[in-house]
């Protein structure tokens, strides 16, 4: 019996909903590092993402407006979206920036898309998840891609402009993570449409956590289509199918909603039971009967890569701004508190995770926008954007403390706080795209000879044997440069390479060409050990993709920084930090898999092959922390561009914190000369701020303007700082009220 027939009886087949998610999108960068090469050259021949004319426009115009409508505290205090908002959205195409121009749409960019989605998000994430998901995977892409023209022509200006409002369905009470599950079913029959009887679908639904459902006009449906008469073929089961019903049909049930969080956003449930639908209501026609799951799949990469991510990246930027304009306002003991270690620690962490987000979103958004359809890269970036847009947050929350936990409309990180974890949850949770898709997809899809190998293994072609081989002597000799490729960058760093013209990046270009040099062994070890059993040991492959995934990082932090021409030398200690927490990250993952790898004579090879002897990993300096955290308190370009998504509207929590971070900044030099002259000779009693500022005017320690000057500012700092406050009934306090708060507690 040949190699590839024994093979053939141990690995367990590929189902059809496996196989067609295989297929789906591109490899791109991600397939270099797999293969032990990061392709550095590529990475920085990609044309840099910069916002059009008109979309900078759109920018400045509409979505500025928009946010002066918004006021997200109120919204969660509210059970609807606001009329004139929904409206508003409407009238400026915020659902068209995927549909093409012929059709009314905006035919935005990927990095305008996730500019102004996460924009939207760092302000309300509410407002952002309706805007987002009418430019994802739905009915406006899988029409754009697989609709006939009929469809095309009909239903995408009314998109564009917010005559008809879409939903997709196809999460079920029985099928999440298992969407090739879903237990939904049409079968094929004959009925009445318009007077005539025609062959159409007989469809039963129950579906949930719909976003959009409970205001959507016309609703894009999955399920799986059964032909038990025989009308179409000779077929019993002709596989997952899409379609698009308008509300209006006969028997359709949209209206009841979840409550996600307390975000008001539109999220419910849909059902019919033996619903009648014309064939033509079928996106693309009847042709594309069983279709249904490739449509999904090829158009979720897209999607998965821009909505989400900017999520988390908003939430990032938001937390940033808010940390290191408390920290560097707020003051005990005497000093800034961002000044006190323990402050520092999480404020770098913050500083240092949001540059990585951003460089990860702008990196993904550039290659969508080269119209590829990574989809190994956009699980990277959903998976990790929003687990580390949780991190940053969690951070933020400790730093402002007190006045994090108090929900006002000063509060400045309360909707993030309550909103990230549904976009950890959406499109799968995050364990499932940690656990089975980055590595999963990443293995067949990054490996130039698996995926052909598997489908020798499951043909049943007579020439499949040679084919076989032929393939097998390739793997082997891929598997042995791979293997003293990591050898030699294990034991030899002298010879490690890099190609940046910067020498702070040369020694991380350096070392992340090593850790992919270890990565490449340790999978085709992996599977060849395991095989098809490396499917069920999810701990493990889960870190192989995390290797995968930070070696993506870490790339996405060197473009990002390379392209900083001006303000490279500000940004140094933000790229430094995000260097060295992504590549500690990878060397951990690696470590892990290592030292759990069930068998033992692999685990001593692999231990060989990548100088894995100990568990001990590189950390992040204690000195490094407390420079990075000074920087993300000075008001520069760097802390501009990480925290440009949040964009404050006068009177708002970011205008008010805004406004007293740069007061002080303008008084720094004057703060530091009344310290001195306080502890020269005390103001006795100190009775506030203001009292002490008027004894040194009188004692010529500071002129009438310099005065003018710090009670400005000491007006900011004491807005700023203070905690929204309601009557008993938890009715908002009057402006007049709020102010003789303020006042109160200054004295």
């Amino acid at each position: 019996m040949s190699i590839r027939k024994s093979l053939k009886k141990v690995l367990p087949p590929i189902s059809v909903t496996e196989q067609e998610a295989l297929d789906a999108g591109d490899i791109w960068l991600e397939a270099s590092i797999y293969q032990g090469k990061p392709d550095m050259n590529a990475l920085r021949a990609i044309p840099q993402a910069k916002l059009s004319a008109e979309e900078q426009a759109f920018m400045d115009g509409p979505v500025q407006e928009l946010l002066g409508m918004i006021d997200d505290f109120e919204l969660a205090n509210e059970k609807h979206i606001p009329d004139e908002v929904l409206a508003f959205l409407k009238k400026h195409r915020f659902f068209s920036m995927i549909i093409p121009k012929k059709f009314g749409g905006l035919a935005f960019s990927p990095y305008a898309n996730s500019t102004i989605v996460a924009t939207l998000a760092a302000k309300s994430g509410a407002i952002a998840v309706t805007v987002m998901v009418p430019n994802s995977l739905g009915p406006g892409e899988l029409l754009m891609h697989y609709g006939t023209k009929e469809q095309q022509d009909y239903y995408l200006p009314r998109l564009a402009v917010g005559d008809d409002i879409p939903c997709f369905a196809l999460t079920s009470p029985e099928a999440g993570s298992d969407a090739g599950g879903i237990p939904d079913a049409a079968i094929v029959t004959k009925g009445q449409w318009e007077g005539e009887e025609v062959i159409g679908l007989k469809v039963s639904w129950d579906k949930r956590y719909i976003t959009l459902a409970p205001i959507a006009t016309v609703l894009g449906l999955a399920f799986k289509v059964f032909d038990p008469d025989q009308l179409l073929g000779d077929k019993l089961e002709l596989g997952i199918t899409c379609a698009l019903l308008p509300k209006s049909h006969p028997g359709v049930e949209l209206g009841n909603r979840h409550d996600p969080m307390g975000q008001r956003f539109y999220n419910g449930t849909t059902r019919g039971q033996d619903v009648f639908i014309p064939m033509e209501f079928i996106i693309g026609g009847q042709k594309n009967i069983g279709r249904g799951w490739q449509m999904l799949v090829s158009c979720l990469g897209a999607g998965r890569g821009i909505s989400l991510p900017a999520m988390g990246v908003a939430t990032g930027q938001s937390a940033l701004k808010a940390a290191a304009e408390y920290s560097f306002v707020r003051e005990q003991f005497g000093l800034p508190i961002g000044r006190f270690e323990g402050i520092q620690g999480k404020l770098a962490d913050i500083a240092g995770k949001t540059f990585l987000l951003e460089s990860m979103r702008v990196l993904t958004t550039e290659g969508l926008g080269l119209g590829l359809k990574p989809s190994v890269v956009t699980a990277i970036a959903k998976y990790h954007m929003t687990e580390l847009g949780r991190d940053v947050m969690n951070s933020a929350m400790d730093i402002l403390a007190g006045k994090a936990i108090q929900r006002g409309p000063q509060n400045t990180l309360a909707g993030g706080y309550s909103a990230l974890p549904i976009a950890i949850t959406v499109e799968g949770a995050n364990i499932l795209t940690r656990n089975l898709m980055i590595f999963g997809q990443g293995a067949m899809r990054c490996h130039p000879y698996l995926k052909e190998m598997v489908d020798l293994i499951h043909s049943n072609d007579s020439s499949a044997d040679g084919e076989f081989n032929k393939v097998l002597k390739k793997t082997i000799g891929f598997s042995v440069k791979n293997a003293f490729r990591s050898l030699s960058a294990s034991y030899l760093p002298f010879l490690r390479s890099a190609e940046s013209a910067y020498p702070e990046v040369t020694k991380y270009e350096k070392r992340l060409n090593a850790m992919a040099a270890k990565l490449a062994p340790m999978a085709d070890l992996s599977l060849a050990v395991l095989g098809g059993d490396l499917k069920k040991a999810e701990l493990l492959s889960a870190r192989l993709g995390d290797v995968m995934s930070y070696l993506y990082g870490g790339m996405a932090a060197i473009r990002f920084y390379e392209q900083r021409v001006e303000d490279r030398k500000l940004a140094q200690p933000y790229f430094e930090y995000a260097m060295q927490w992504t590549l500690q990250q990878a060397e951990q993952a690696l470590v892990d898999f290592v030292a759990n790898f069930p068998n033992t004579p692999t685990r001593g090879l692999m231990r060989l092959l990548t100088c894995t002897y100990t568990n001990s990993v590189s950390g992040i300096s204690d000195k490094l922390a407390c420079e990075l955290a000074i920087a993300s308190m000075q008001d520069d370009s760097v802390k501009a561009q990480l925290t440009h998504l949040v964009r404050p509207v006068p009177g708002d929590g970011n205008d008010i914190n805004e406004k007293a971070f740069k007061a002080k900044h303008a008084v720094a030099h004057l703060l530091s000369k009344v310290q001195k002259a306080l502890r020269k000779e005390p103001v006795v009693p100190y009775l506030s701020f203001e009292n002490a500022l008027q004894k040194l005017q009188a004692r010529g320690v500071v002129t009438a303007k310099e005065a003018d000057m710090l009670h400005d500012y000491n007006e900011k700092r004491k807005l700023a700082v203070r905690v929204d406050e309601f009557t008993f009934d938890l009715e908002p306090l009057s402006q007049q009220a709020r102010t003789k708060s303020v006042d109160k507690d200054a004295a």
